[in-house]
């Protein structure tokens, strides 16, 4: 009998451990992570406005400061390797800057923002550029971009992105 007692009460202490340690995670964990995920979605979506802002007013140089200066870092263009990482994206957009003058970025209305971490999120967003360059051209882009931010050394940062351009439909379409 003292073993029948014991028994159940053993299986009774685990099962109330069980339910304790479940209820505690259950309850605190989906809290602290919605609360970071809410505070990612804002500062991330701040973050693509400076971009867009700081671009537009202070022309091409101004990615050097959203650009992570890693080995991580690549950017793609329609499908081409344009920067293969940090130290070639650094060195790129110096000699864009020669050669475009000023741009005016704006992202469109659909902004996706999906936080996979408490330091790390996907963008995506329709944009349209307007390019003025060293030789008096002016040229208008409209497509979709891409990227990776990484919250590190203080502040976001694309850890790559990806620009691209509809594609136009040939004749038989």
């Amino acid at each position: 009998m003292k073993n029948l007692f014991m028994s159940r009460w053993a299986r009774a202490l685990l099962l109330a451990s069980f339910e304790l340690a479940g209820c505690h995670t259950h309850h605190k964990t989906p809290g602290i992570v919605r609360i970071d995920f809410i505070e990612i979605d804002r500062d991330v979506r701040h973050f693509m406005s400076d971009v867009a802002h700081d671009v537009t007013q202070d022309g091409p140089s101004s990615w050097h400061k959203y650009f992570a200066d890693t080995p991580a870092f690549f950017m793609v263009v329609n499908g081409q390797m344009a920067f293969a990482n940090g130290s070639k994206a650094t060195t790129g957009i110096q000699q864009v800057a020669k050669s475009i003058k000023q741009i005016e970025l704006k992202w469109g209305d659909d902004l996706r923002l999906d936080p996979l971490a408490p330091d790390i999120a996907v963008v995506a967003a329709p944009y349209h550029e307007i390019q003025v360059w060293a030789d008096g051209r002016r040229v208008e882009e409209n497509g979709y971009f891409t990227g990776v931010v990484q919250y590190r050394d203080g502040r976001w940062q694309f850890r790559d992105c990806h620009w691209s351009e509809p594609v136009p439909s040939s004749p038989n379409q």
